[in-house]
């Protein structure tokens, strides 16, 4: 609150100052509650980071529990023949694959005109293409349409099976139309385009068909037709890309043992990130006096605590029951490490087994399933970690409204000193006045007497 310049120019004395300093220690009052406040939102930041950790943890943790995760399959191609993506329907092999022959698309070239742009029709006319697999629905070719006319009749209503364009060959006009699907059944055979022509309308040359053809190929011997060059289901779970005629191919679909350790290795580094976290957030330093946002918190202790309980637990799996069994021990420190040679030979010649392990036959029934579950209860909805920050929120929010009530009371003090200063600065201005006055009189008194 501004004081008011004049005050103390009755009294002679320095009341603004005096009113800052009594502001200034009611003020004080604050700093309290201040600090209060700051304290609760370093723990709220600090529960955020912890909850970011645990999550980053947990999602590590169910990336391990689905026996999905340790059936992931990588397929390696040798030669030019085709290309190969497997799925996690695939099996385990070795397939030669020799490419005879190409799916191809059909074409049809109309005959030459000497016109794109005039008109060739005469009247609605019904345009009709022949399939190899059945006549295409009639495209409508409107009055008075030129070449390009009808192209666009042909790109718009042949419901995506033909793909129309214009070729100009040096001595005139022919519209080019091709299938979008390949293989024999999509060949286009013939068309009445000559015959809706306008009487006038002259043509030259003939028409151009060339018919679309299956690809022909062969697994480890066996012949199979394909109307396109991606094939599905010649191996079970692959799906082949056809590339190149002529050639022969290798493909290997080989359990992916390097994925599988990836999400193992990640699971292990996510806990140990998080360990690192917990000990940032509790660590005291008794040099500086300095403390992490969380030191001496109950619920961390009882988060890290939870942890470490689950870690080493025991999963009634088939074969592996801890995690030392499968190479990863917990330290001193309270971080994993990981036996790198042991976890390398069990993820190479056991993969069932640590499949049974982190995913066991239930939802919780593994080690993967029952670290999740426990994390849901710290990081969950209703968790111990949200309702402790939900805690702080509310002491905060209590906290602001207690500063917000401090300072206006500081405000009300304060105005309150002001105006009995005021009044003493009046009250002390008028009686100086007073004893200006008397003195004044006394001394013509004083000097009458003297007369």
């Amino acid at each position: 609150m501004a004081s008011i310049s004049s005050l103390g120019i009755g009294s002679g004395l320095d009341l603004n100052g005096l009113l800052d300093q009594l502001k200034d220690a009611e003020s004080a009052k604050l700093e309290p509650i201040a600090q209060q406040i700051q304290s609760e939102n370093a723990q709220i930041s600090a529960y955020g980071q912890l909850q970011s950790a645990l999550s980053q943890f947990q999602s590590s943790a169910e990336a391990l529990n689905k026996t999905s995760s340790f059936e992931s399959l990588t397929t390696n191609v040798e030669g030019r023949a085709v290309g190969a993506v497997s799925s996690n329907e695939a099996q385990p092999g070795q397939y030669e694959v020799q490419v005879d022959r190409l799916a191809t698309a059909s074409s049809l070239v109309t005959e030459r005109l000497e016109t794109a742009v005039e008109s060739i029709v005469s009247g609605e006319q019904s345009l009709d293409f022949t399939i190899a697999d059945g006549n295409l629905t009639t495209i409508t070719v409107p009055d008075g349409s030129s070449l390009e006319d009808m192209r666009d009749a042909i790109n718009e209503q042949s419901d995506g099976r033909l793909n129309a364009s214009i070729i100009n060959d040096g001595e005139g006009y022919r519209l080019a139309v091709n299938a979008t699907d390949t293989g024999a059944d999509a060949s286009i055979e013939s068309t009445n385009f000559s015959n809706i022509l306008a009487g006038d309308v002259q043509t030259s040359d003939i028409q151009v068909v060339q018919a679309g053809q299956d690809a022909e190929f062969n697994v480890n011997g066996i012949d199979i037709v394909s109307p396109t060059n991606q094939v599905e289901g010649a191996i079970q779970g692959v799906t082949l890309n056809l590339t190149e005629a002529g050639a022969t191919s290798t493909v290997s679909v080989e359990q992916d043992n390097e994925a599988m350790r990836e999400k193992v290795t990640a699971f292990v580094d996510d806990f140990n990130t998080l360990k690192d976290t917990i000990t940032s957030l509790t660590a005291y330093d008794p040099e500086t006096g300095q403390a992490g946002g969380l030191n001496a918190d109950a619920t961390t202790r009882a988060v890290e605590r939870e942890l470490r309980q689950t870690i080493s637990s025991v999963v009634g799996a088939d074969g592996f029951n801890v995690l030392s069994d499968i190479g990863i021990s917990l330290q001193v420190d309270g971080k994993l490490a990981i036996d790198e040679d042991k976890l390398d030979s069990i993820v190479a010649n056991q993969p069932d087994k640590i499949a049974g392990f982190f995913a066991g036959n239930s939802e919780e029934g593994g080690m993967a399933g029952q670290i999740n579950a426990s994390l849901e209860s710290l990081v969950g909805s209703g968790g111990r970690l949200e309702s402790a920050i939900s805690s702080s929120e509310r002491r905060v929010d209590s906290l602001e409204d207690r500063f917000i009530t401090t300072e206006s009371r500081i405000e009300q003090t304060v105005e309150r000193y002001r105006t009995q200063f005021q009044a003493m600065d009046g009250m002390v201005a008028q009686m100086n006045q007073t004893s200006a006055y008397l003195t004044q009189q006394f001394a013509t008194l004083g000097q009458q007497n003297q007369s």
